[in-house]
């Protein structure tokens, strides 16, 4: 890096960019719980498809951009946002990792594993969207 440059990415741009797409995934979950109330499994399945893929495509790129590009992209927390940031892995992880588990389940009709992972997703979700949206600063 050039002496006195700025860096392309830094930890608010990454924070920020991490909320917004908590937020769109989130308005994709909804949609995919609409099709499912309005008795449309196909596109229900076809929207949380589309979800999975783009929560999993922020995950695996956070971890790319912590472990590659800059690892010392959040340096600059304070204890408090580092607990903030423990708090929302706590959260957003199990439910990644759920994800893959609840899509299978689905697409093979197990439909009493998929109802008791998806209300375990719901209570999972609802903390990383509280947590990620608002804990974590982007300032």
């Amino acid at each position: 890096m050039i002496v006195g440059a700025r860096p392309l990415v830094t930890g608010p741009h990454v924070i920020l960019t991490l909320k917004i797409a908590v937020i769109a995934v989130t308005i994709l979950l909804g949609a995919a719980l609409v099709a499912l109330w309005r008795g449309n499994y196909r596109l229900h399945g076809r929207i949380n498809l589309a979800f999975m893929i783009l929560t999993l495509a922020a995950v695996l790129g956070l971890e790319f951009m912590v472990r590659v590009v800059d690892p010392g992209l959040f340096d600059y927390f304070d204890a408090e946002t580092r607990r903030a940031l423990y708090v929302h892995l706590c959260f957003s992880v199990p439910s990644a990792v759920l994800l893959p588990v609840m899509y299978v389940t689905g697409r093979l009709g197990v439909r009493r594993a998929h109802l008791a992972l998806a209300w375990l997703f719901g209570v999972l979700w609802i903390g990383t969207f509280v947590t990620g949206v608002f804990w974590l600063p982007h300032k």
